[in-house]
């Protein structure tokens, strides 16, 4: 109350008699803004500062973008694989049935069958085609690598090594088959990898140089 009567006094005074009071303001307000120009940056200041901040949000943008990007494709190659590789246990439950079908194939054709007998071998057969197919359906596939072919160790595993017609480190037989799934290995085929011709099998070619694998032993 008592600063709102100075207020309403000094309201109530000449201008004559404030003249003072506002010059000093005036200068106050002058002196004022004047420390804030000395303050104030200059323009060159202010855009090399506004490049500084635009290029720090460009880069924290790029780095957010990237982020992002991985995280898509780690969560399309997740998903892939989860569509993909989803039914790998059970296919390899499931592989045990096809090698029992084989085996019994492989037995009841090496004797010379007819009638009712040959008919169940027939159907055992047929059974063991439906249910490869089935499996090469889901992404499933059979590898039995002929003599000859290249060694795969990512596909292959070598039980032993013999001598063979075939150059050394291929392919010399196959004992077993293996499974594939997409690019993944569920099985490895067991197979014997060839160490080159026998040494009495070796042509002579007169220059003293044997062929390669020749000189491997075999036995040890």
């Amino acid at each position: 109350m008592a600063e709102d009567k100075h207020a309403q006094d000094n309201d109530d005074q000449p201008i004559e008699d404030r003249i003072e009071e506002i010059e000093a303001a005036e200068k106050a307000a002058m002196e004022a803004a004047e420390a804030d120009a000395d303050n104030s940056p200059s323009p060159e200041d202010a855009v090399r500062a506004l490049q500084a901040e635009l290029e720090d949000t460009r880069e924290k943008l790029m780095r957010t973008a990237a982020e992002i990007q991985n995280t898509r494709r780690r969560a399309e190659r997740d998903v892939r694989d989860a569509r993909e590789y989803a039914i790998s246990r059970f296919a390899g439950d499931v592989l045990n049935v096809a090698d029992n079908l084989s085996r019994a194939l492989q037995a009841a054709q090496a004797e010379v069958l007819e009638g009712p007998a040959k008919t169940l071998v027939d159907g055992v057969a047929l059974t063991e085609k439906t249910l490869l197919s089935t499996l090469e359906r889901h992404g499933v596939k059979k590898i039995d690598p002929e003599p000859g072919e290249a060694f795969d160790p990512n596909r292959h595993q070598a039980t032993t090594q013999i001598p063979s017609e075939h150059p050394a480190g291929r392919v010399a037989a196959s004992f077993a088959p293996g499974y594939v799934i997409g690019e993944r290995t569920l099985r490895a085929a067991m197979v014997a990898v060839s160490a080159g011709a026998a040494k009495d099998e070796a042509p002579d070619s007169g220059t003293g140089e044997s062929e390669p694998g020749s000189g491997i032993d075999v036995k040890a």
